[in-house]
């Protein structure tokens, strides 16, 4: 009888152990296969932001203008994966910046008298940006406002990019 109940007992044991190690193994995969906004240095590899890529997630790049010496900022969207832009901010139309509505883009004016155009139809798969060295970009994200010329450093070539888990370990970024 106690032979019959060790048994048992040892394969109610199996069965828990591979259940634990399945669940595991699901995990595993579904973290791996989660979408991430990565920022990363293009030249160093060095990671400087991951933040899980939720569907509707929006973040903005602001900064002025080297040559209208005005201030820009560029809006986007998480969409199906994809960063995708949404909005453009700046204080009038000239040289180095949007001179024409295109498509179904359209105007607005926030309180300031500053122009802001929606309605575009541009996926960026990598989002690129040099940091400033006269003036900062600065990045908001989740409410948060981050300098990248502290972060990132001046002159730096950064990436935005939604990547996997898996693509994290296996791209080497740092």
């Amino acid at each position: 009888m106690s032979h019959r109940l060790s048994s048992k007992f040892r394969k109610l044991i199996a069965a828990a152990v591979l259940m634990l190690i399945i669940t595991a193994a699901a995990v595993s995969v579904k973290a791996l296969s989660a979408e991430y906004l990565v920022l990363y240095d293009s030249d160093t590899g060095k990671t400087h932001i991951t933040e899980k890529a939720e569907e509707g997630m929006m973040f903005s790049v602001e900064f002025i203008h080297s040559v209208n010496q005005s201030v820009v900022r560029d809006t986007f969207k998480i969409e199906n994966g994809e960063i995708r832009a949404y909005s453009t901010l700046y204080r009038a139309f000239g040289a180095g910046v949007q001179t024409a509505l295109e498509g179904d883009q359209k105007i607005s004016y926030d309180e300031e008298g500053n122009m802001i155009i929606t309605g575009y139809d541009i996926t960026y798969d990598p989002l690129r940006y040099i940091v400033g060295t006269v003036s900062d970009h600065i990045l908001t994200l989740g409410g948060e406002e981050i300098s990248l010329r502290d972060m990132c450093g001046r002159n730096a070539r950064v990436v935005f990019e939604i990547v996997t888990g898996l693509e994290i370990l296996t791209k080497g970024m740092k």
